[in-house]
């Protein structure tokens, strides 16, 4: 059985600038298919625009408010909302609100797979 806590997780920045803790994935777990990470974007910040060529991802979003941006669809998202953001997609999200939400990946997120603009 694995379990981890999310506040003995230590943050880093990811590719496209936004801060995460990842709970569960390649670097401490017997994870193979999938992440799961905390990803953080301050208020009036933007992650960069990019797109994943192999991962699929999913935001749940915890805390804030903000505009997510898929292919040049905008929509706001607040807690509560899930979003999916297939592969080869362009994305970012901005922050009107400080957010926190939970993202997924499959498979499981690596800088090598991160393509910015």
């Amino acid at each position: 059985m694995t379990v981890q806590s999310l506040s003995a997780q230590s943050p880093f920045i990811t590719k496209d600038g936004s801060t995460i803790r990842s709970i569960l994935d390649r670097t401490n777990a017997p994870v193979q298919n999938q992440s799961l990470a905390e990803a953080r974007v301050p208020a009036g910040a933007r992650t960069e625009r990019h797109y994943h060529k192999n991962a699929e991802e999913l935001y749940f979003i915890l805390d804030g408010t903000g505009e997510i941006e898929l292919d040049s669809e905008h929509r706001t998202v607040r807690p509560g909302d899930a979003i999916l953001i297939p592969a080869g997609v362009w994305h970012t999200i901005v922050a009107t609100e400080a957010l926190r939400f939970l993202c997924c990946c499959a498979p499981p997120y690596s800088h090598e797979d991160t393509y910015v603009e």
